[in-house]
């Protein structure tokens, strides 16, 4: 089977300064001025079995900074001259848009673009579509991989009959630290009371450990994903999720009779910087778990779908995405503000959560369309 691997990359303005625009806040960018990940996950590429073509994403919080974001990722792959590589910025994207349009899809448009997570990885999968690859499989930049035969992995089993008589089209492993774990350590919080994330999560990576080595899964990693040509081609990421798009997958894969599956042997080591703002990546989550909720519950009027409810998706997300995450997300935001920790910016988000979260309309979205539909399929069959 043919690959593409795709990469996307994620830069900020000079220090780090972050945008004020939800679809643009990224958990770590890289400032323009300062010094990139992705170099070294190139290097990690060098020593992988078969890579085939590498598709570089580029995206920016500012409109300012883009071309510049690209001319510094170009230099990059001047470095590694065995690696076959392409760089997809604004400009080739420009010319992506007007194909679209050229082909009546304009209404596409915006959920194929270089501006947030979903649509981004969208982007990422026309592009394979367009190099005609039968599996297009997602790294990102903040990683290294230390396993050579890490794409045999990966694709083992992808397009087959499980034991179960499901077909694996998509594929998740999972990350581990510089130490080979792959829980997350933080310890609780008081003040987190009503939103033990960390603690869920870990609950269900404990299936990492279980057999078989391969089964059905309410996770995904985005950086460390393998889709099939029947699955991408059909099933899109959701542009509108402002964060957690790989698991956001899991829900669109499923609404479309599909499963994503966890393989215990496919690891890729995460090496992401430390978080500015704990707040942020807070609000973030309020925002796309509602999101979530107002989603399933949209996606039951919709008779071409298949029913996904917050308790299939326990432990994790789960109780996330079900009908208390309003009032759990108002009441954590007041404790961790009372708590003093970023007392100011817990309270903007308790507000949010009954002001601008709490206006997130699905229909108003997608105009009817379930989020995640056909996307790709609608651009290929053209």
């Amino acid at each position: 089977m043919t690959t593409s691997i795709v990469i996307p990359t994620f830069w900020t303005r000079r220090g780090g300064r972050s945008s004020d625009r939800l679809a643009n806040v990224y958990d770590h960018p890289t400032p323009i001025d300062g010094e990139s990940p992705l170099p070294a996950c190139l290097r990690s590429l060098e020593g992988v079995r078969d890579v085939g073509k590498i598709v570089v994403l580029v995206a920016a919080t500012d409109s300012s900074i883009v071309h510049e974001a690209e001319d510094r990722v170009r230099g990059m792959m001047d470095e590694f001259p065995r690696l076959d590589t392409m760089v997809f910025g604004p400009a080739a994207l420009g010319s992506l848009h007007r194909r679209l349009e050229q082909l009546e899809f304009s209404d596409m448009v915006s959920g194929v673009s270089l501006t947030g997570y979903g649509a981004v990885r969208n982007t990422g999968l026309i592009v394979s579509a367009t190099l005609g690859a039968d599996v297009c499989v997602f790294i990102d930049d903040d990683e290294v991989i230390t396993d050579p035969d890490f794409l045999h992995t990966g694709v083992e089993g992808l397009g087959m009959k499980t034991p179960e008589g499901k077909v694996l089209f998509a594929k998740t492993g999972y990350y581990v630290d510089a130490m080979g774990g792959h829980h997350l350590k933080d310890e609780a919080h008081w003040s987190d009371a009503f939103w033990r994330q960390t603690d869920y999560y870990n609950q269900a990576m404990g299936a990492v450990d279980a057999p078989p080595r391969v089964k059905p899964s309410n996770l995904a990693f985005g950086g460390c994903m393998a889709l099939h040509r029947d699955m991408y081609a059909n099933v899109s990421f959701d542009p509108w999720v402002l964060r957690g798009e790989d698991i956001d997958y899991v829900i669109n894969a499923r609404m479309h009779g599909g499963d994503m599956f966890l393989d215990g042997d496919w690891q890729i080591v995460h090496r992401p910087p430390e978080p500015v703002s704990p707040a942020l990546g807070f609000r973030q989550d309020v925002y796309r778990f509602i999101y979530e909720h107002r989603k399933l519950e949209f996606a039951k009027s919709q008779i071409d779908l298949r029913r996904v409810t917050a308790a299939s998706l326990r432990p994790y997300p789960g109780d996330f995405v079900g009908g208390s995450v309003s009032w759990r997300a108002f009441a954590t935001a007041i404790l961790r503000a009372l708590a003093g920790r970023e007392p100011g910016a817990n309270l903007k988000i308790a507000r949010a959560v009954f002001g601008d979260a709490a206006r997130l309309q699905i229909a108003d979205h997608h105009a009817g369309h379930p989020p995640g539909a056909h996307l790709g399929a609608q651009f290929l069959d053209r």
